[in-house]
């Protein structure tokens, strides 16, 4: 028997890097899984990639009224909701003196209150249902200590950090597990607009960034996807029952908690 077998999962920024390889594994180990995210085509692509055991949801974190739609569009697919992902997420860098409201305000509307109302979207069904569910966030090692040029970004998920503990410990009344994963530094086709941030703001070549912070890596390299799948897939199964408000990092030895 696999350990997500008959569960219906919707992970949010799912149509491509951490998020599709999250979805992968689920399937894998026998859930259906919404591939929700803001560019339709992009998950329907994925969606598609995946088999049948995946389907595309249209989703913006930002919009209640698109989280509301997908919830009940994986209710209608799939009668239910087991687990979630709170994956959706943007990044910035900035000096401290340069930083704008607009970034300030696009990072905290996805990474921080996107979070929290697809949590409470989410939390919602699952009581009603009344028979518990998982609640995975993403979190980050920046959320574990500030970077002289990413306040922002370490900033929101210190908070998805917080927002896990508190949630947590309210939500596990109802039989649903809140916790979450830091990882480290995971590669992707994300790091080269990443390396080219800090390339202008630190005055160094293109793909130097990228080296010196793999080089910082205790394990050797950077992450990749299938790297944090197994702590994702263990969240969401019955081995994690008692697993309540805990954020776990998966990055290589960056930090120990």
């Amino acid at each position: 028997m696999k350990r997500l077998d008959g569960k219906s999962a919707l992970i949010t920024g799912a149509a491509r890097g951490i998020g599709s390889g999250f979805a992968q594994a689920y399937i894998n180990e026998g859930a259906t899984v919404a591939i929700a995210d803001v560019n339709l085509e992009a998950a329907q692509q994925t969606a598609s990639e995946l088999g049948d055991a995946a389907y595309a949801v249209q989703m913006d974190v930002t919009d209640q009224g698109s989280i509301d739609a997908a919830i009940g569009a994986v209710v209608d697919h799939a009668g239910k909701l087991d687990i979630v992902i709170n994956n959706a997420a943007l990044f910035d860098a900035s000096r401290t003196a340069d930083i704008t409201r607009d970034s300030y305000d696009r990072l905290y509307a996805v990474n921080v209150a996107g979070t929290l109302f697809t949590m409470q979207a989410a939390a919602r069904q699952m009581i009603s249902q009344g028979h518990g569910g998982k609640i995975i966030n993403m979190a980050s090692q920046a959320g574990r200590r500030g970077e002289a040029l990413v306040a922002v970004y370490c900033s929101t998920k210190a908070a998805v950090i917080s927002l896990t503990q508190s949630a947590g410990l309210d939500l596990i009344k109802e039989g649903i597990n809140v916790n979450a994963i830091a990882p480290g530094v995971v590669d992707g086709a994300h790091w080269e607009h990443v390396d080219a941030m800090f390339a202008k703001l630190e005055g160094k070549p293109l793909g130097q960034k990228k080296a010196e912070v793999e080089a910082s890596v205790p394990a050797g390299r950077f992450a990749v996807p299938e790297d944090l799948t197994g702590m994702a897939v263990f969240l969401a199964s019955s081995d994690a029952d008692y697993i309540v408000s805990q954020t776990y990092n998966v990055d290589g030895g960056q930090w120990m908690s």
